[in-house]
């Protein structure tokens, strides 16, 4: 195993210093392979399995690599890192002797091992400044076959601060070409250049061998501060350099140019970089009045106001009320309410959730139907102003609190589909004992929600959660499950509109709970 490189990006939650889930990149290389062929070397591939619940499963696999038993993968394998488990992992290396699945019994098991994510070797790298797509060609390069043309490709290696040389990236192959033109790949900066402008980069050119032993055509070093040096109409070229060439041909200048005619660099923005660029998350919370939940004033009711402890309304409202309000400037919430028989002329004045909630409840009749659809399109609507401003101002943060599977379940996924093009999540929390089984469908983890219709969500914007399951935990244990995929969401529908952050606001505007944030 080569290398582990860390990136941070929005994760478990939003609120307090570990708001971030870390992604490792991991590299793959094996050195003295088994030769378990005849004719010529082993061809090698590695498959990564992890383990979860005790069951080992493939996670991905590397390309096979031909005629090596010293393989350097360019395949990198993507994990989530969670530093407070042991994430056991086992690579599994095959020597491939057909175009069918990997691992069957044509193939021959070369070895494997058994490790943890947190046993692998590890270059510390902060920042994740998105990603850039290259475009690479060459001219004139030497021709090393005697019948025909060389064969060329392309590998990039990021010289870390150890000395040691790290596989980025390996371009196709080119067949019979001496001005080869590679087709565009996209890599991370953390993966070129581990966010280091300056770092050195080595490129090596090769001519292409079936049986692994290529030939060396020439060599340059670059710098990603260079590539960028590309201009409108302008190239970035260099000299492709044989260093024995150079020392024995006299005249000897170049074994061809590589050159570097296109570069798109793609910023990755962050959750933080909206929310210190100020954009504000407006909350509104949903409450459920229907008959269902049982007469307020016996005790065996949801919605019984208990002198000594917060009832389960309460105790998921305030658990995640808590935590959105500091991402919204006046802490001003809206309230609403859905299954209940409104007196005439009855008005609620909101100075805070909680005491609206606990004010209206000797005032309304529970009645029905659990019908959600309404408060969506609501929400969706009110919503629908701020997607007109071009600027990432404002977003909304929707939190329906009921104790049973909504009976309008049609009109809800065609309103989520709806909402899922405004900037708009919606949060469900299940209270009470019902069966919600059917409310997992409008959480898309199992599946892409659909309209009646049959037409796809934008974005995944509902996250649904039993509150039975938090009932012995504590309310930062229930604020970080439901918020977990809020910044995620965030930041797919400023992208989708291709919406940058606003430049960051003074520190002295900034959250209090962004505080001592670590920003990314």
């Amino acid at each position: 195993m080569n290398d582990v490189q860390d990136g941070t990006s929005p994760g478990a939650a939003l609120g307090g210093p570990a708001a971030c889930v870390s992604k490792v990149e991991l590299r793959v290389a094996c050195k003295a392979l088994l030769d378990r062929d005849t004719l010529n070397k082993s061809d090698p591939c590695v498959i990564l399995m992890v383990q979860a619940q005790g069951q080992w499963t493939e996670f991905d696999r590397t390309e096979v690599i031909k005629s090596n038993l010293h393989p350097v993968f360019a395949k990198v394998f993507t994990l989530d890192y969670y530093f407070e488990e042991v994430q056991k992992l086992r690579f599994e290396v095959y020597d491939i002797h057909g175009t069918h699945s990997i691992g069957t019994r044509d193939d021959d098991f070369l070895g494997g091992v058994e490790c943890t994510l947190g046993q692998v070797h590890a270059e510390e790298i902060s920042g994740n400044n998105g990603y850039v797509e290259l475009f690479f060609c060459a001219k004139k390069l030497d021709d090393k076959d005697l019948f025909s043309k060389s064969d060329p490709f392309l590998e990039i290696y990021r010289i870390n601060d150890d000395g040691t040389e790290q596989l980025v990236h390996r371009t196709e192959v080119i067949k019979n070409n001496l001005n080869p033109v590679w087709e565009p790949f996209k890599v991370s900066l953390i993966s070129l250049c581990s966010c280091d402008e300056d770092r050195k980069l080595k490129c090596l050119v090769w001519d292409y061998d079936s049986r692994g032993k290529h030939d060396f055509i020439g060599e340059f070093y670059a710098t990603f501060r260079e590539m960028q040096k590309i201009g409108s109409g302008s190239k970035v070229t260099w000299d492709c350099m044989n260093p024995k060439y150079k020392l024995r041909k006299k005249n000897y200048k170049n074994s061809g140019v590589v050159i570097l005619s296109e570069l798109k660099l793609h910023r990755v923005y962050s959750f933080l970089d909206y929310i210190m660029g100020g954009c504000q998350i407006h909350f509104t919370v949903a409450i459920d009045f229907t008959a269902s939940n049982g007469d307020p004033r016996n005790s065996c009711s949801l919605h019984y106001i208990n002198p000594y402890q917060p009832n389960e309304y309460l105790k998921a409202l305030i658990a995640v009320g808590e935590i959105c309000q500091d991402y919204d400037s006046d802490k001003r919430f809206s309230a609403l309410g859905f299954g209940a028989r409104i007196p005439p002329n009855y008005e609620v004045k909101i100075q805070g959730v909680v005491e609206a909630y606990q004010n209206c409840l000797p005032k309304i009749q529970l009645y029905g139907p659990t019908n959600v659809s309404p408060i969506i399109s609501r929400i969706a609507k009110l919503s629908a102003g701020e997607a007109t401003v071009k600027e990432a101002s404002r977003y909304h943060i929707l939190l329906i609190l009921t104790d049973g599977v909504v009976t309008d379940m049609a009109d809800t996924r065609e309103a989520i589909v709806r909402a899922s093009y405004q900037p708009l999540s919606i949060i469900i929390v299940g209270v009470g004992n019902a069966d919600f089984t059917d409310m997992q469908i409008l959480d898309g983890d199992d599946g892409v929600l659909r309209s009646p219709k049959g037409e796809p969500v934008l974005r995944d914007i509902v996250q649904f959660v039993p509150f039975r399951d938090f009932k012995t935990a504590s309310p930062a244990a229930l604020a970080k499950c439901v918020l977990a995929e809020v910044p995620k969401q965030v930041v797919e529908y400023y992208s989708h509109k291709a919406i940058c952050p606003m430049p960051p606001l003074p520190s002295c505007d900034f959250p209090a709970s962004l505080a001592n944030t670590p920003t990314e």
